[in-house]
């Protein structure tokens, strides 16, 4: 085991990389760094020598990964995991059966109720003026058609205000309401600046700047927002709702929620939406077809799945990984946030036969319905004070396949102190591309590791490369188990691993001292039940 000594001097090295030599002569400033870097050579060599953990965990991670089998039988095998779906229990069933493999126990633990929602098949054709099958899905929550429905398709009118709107509202009986702004390219800017002339993509960027101001001051004008117009558009007897929610990339739509309580919405991607609109508004009156089947489920639970090895000196004091086990529903949820999901399970899978007796607690915490505002993470902080107040450390990750590249202190005065000494054990080759921040600012909402920062625990979050994350696969129908790049996902299991287990190794506990400059974030309670408020 790494002994005091060694943990204390990865500390002073930490530091040492910070010191200044600009006060000291020359020849003793190369004197005293060649000293203290040959006793930072010494040292981090009888680390190695000393403690064979580290070691063990990279040999176990390399040559007997279970990242591809374990990604494959959750994004492939399960699929998506939207909060109050079938696929949600699959898929928390499957996590419990692993952790029983692996000799972990883990349970399923009900925080709450959600609307109950699965989706089923979801087939768009145009059949007048000419045919073809569009690129289209349901929203999530859309209320299923008992067989196909036919209608026209019509644009959302452009009135001068609400009660032009009204009076234009009875238009749309019987008919898709196209809602969404055409795009006037469906070529992401990369490819523009790559091939165009300066002059032709700053036109296009400068068309497309005026036509979403023009589109959103239509919608202001009809009195309603986007979320409220739906229900003025169903209740005026329209036959579906149509949108696109380009994602700014190649063959990409971003997928949500319907708003929409008796008719379809569906989600039509650029170049098929495009096509309809193009025709619509030159008079071809397109006619389409959409058949979007689903099952209602009723008030279901919501819940999170908990993983757990036991602690032994220290059992009462817990080390955490964290990563939302819940997606939106147009892919697979590959990298938000199965990749997150798969890096904390292959290092709990890891630690179990590598360090089976830790000193702490370690706990792995797969969330429920953080897609919707967090809502595991913070009612597992809201139901588990005794775990929060003795919380030594909680790492999380949540955004995406790459490796990781970032890390802050969350904005702890002292994080760099004990972070530093957990970092300092990982070799620089898996930990040589992460830039740290300390005692940076804590996390204000974006993913579940800010739950427990609200809340004053130690909680830190794993930033991934972005591998085109925000365009390709966040929240889009293309997020699927080939986006995942494994070499970086087994890197980020190797560091994860090694943190919680210097985490569960330090004599000393976690400082939760907040940095003077860091305005911290109001604990946000958990929302326990939705999906009705549509």
């Amino acid at each position: 085991m790494l002994g005091p000594f060694l943990m204390s001097c990865a500390a002073i090295f930490h530091e040492f990389r910070y010191f200044s030599f600009k006060s000291i002569p020359m020849r003793l400033s190369t004197i005293l760094f060649t000293i203290v870097f040959t006793a930072q050579s010494f040292c981090f060599a009888a680390f190695a020598q000393q403690d064979p953990m580290v070691a063990a965990i990279i040999k176990e991670a390399t040559e007997n990964s279970q990242l591809k089998r374990m990604s494959h039988e959750l994004m492939d095998g399960v699929g998506p995991r939207l909060v109050g779906s079938t696929k949600m229990v699959q898929a928390s069933d499957w996590a419990i059966a692993q952790y029983q493999q692996y000799g972990i126990s883990a349970k399923r633990e009900n925080y709450g109720t959600w609307r109950g929602w699965d989706r089923g098949i979801t087939h768009v054709d145009m059949i007048s003026p000419w045919t073809k099958s569009l690129e289209a899905t349901q929203l999530a929550f859309s209320p299923s058609t008992k067989k196909a429905v036919k209608g026209e398709t019509i644009i959302l009118a452009d009135v001068a205000d609400s009660v032009a709107f009204k009076q234009w509202l009875p238009n749309v009986k019987g008919k898709f309401v196209l809602i969404a702004m055409p795009q006037p390219t469906g070529r992401p800017d990369y490819n523009w600046k790559e091939f165009a002339t300066k002059a032709s993509m700053d036109k296009m960027v400068q068309e497309r700047k005026e036509l979403t101001e023009a589109w959103r001051k239509r919608i202001s004008k009809t009195g309603y927002n986007n979320r409220t117009l739906a229900a003025a558009l169903e209740n005026a007897g329209a036959a579906g709702i149509v949108g696109s929610n380009w994602s700014q990339g190649f063959g990409v739509n971003k997928i949500f929620d319907a708003y929409t309580k008796k008719i379809p919405t569906i989600d039509v991607m650029l170049e098929d939406y495009g096509l309809l609109y193009r025709l619509t508004e030159s008079g071809a009156a397109p006619t389409i077809s959409v058949l979007a089947k689903s099952k209602e489920l009723g008030e279901v639970p919501t819940f999170n799945t908990i993983g757990e090895i036991k602690g032994t000196s220290k059992a009462n004091e817990y080390v955490m990984l964290s990563a939302h086990f819940d997606s939106w529903d147009g892919g697979t949820g590959a990298t938000d946030n199965g990749t997150g999901t798969m890096v904390m399970m292959e290092a709990m899978r890891i630690l179990k036969k590598i360090y089976p007796n830790p000193k702490r607690t370690i706990l792995v915490g797969h969330w429920g319905s953080e897609e919707q505002g967090l809502n595991g993470s913070r009612a597992f902080v809201e139901d588990h004070p005794e775990i929060v107040s003795n919380l030594q450390a909680l790492i999380n990750q949540d955004n995406g396949t790459g490796r990781i590249v970032n890390l802050s202190g969350s904005g702890y005065a002292k994080s760099k102190d004990y972070v530093g000494r957990w970092l300092s054990a990982v070799p620089g080759a898996y930990k040589d591309s992460i830039r740290t921040s300390f005692p940076g600012m804590p996390g204000g909402g974006g993913s579940d590791h800010a739950s427990f920062v609200a809340a004053g625990a130690p909680a830190f979050s794993l930033g991934a490369l972005n591998w085109s994350y925000f365009n390709y696969t966040w929240h889009t129908n293309r997020d699927t188990y080939d986006k995942i790049v494994f070499d970086d996902l087994r890197n980020n299991a190797i560091i994860t691993a090694i943190l919680v287990y210097m985490a569960c190794e330090d004599p000393e506990r976690s400082s939760t001292e907040k940095a003077n400059n860091a305005a911290w974030p109001a604990p946000v309670k958990a929302k326990r039940k939705g999906g009705y408020d549509k």
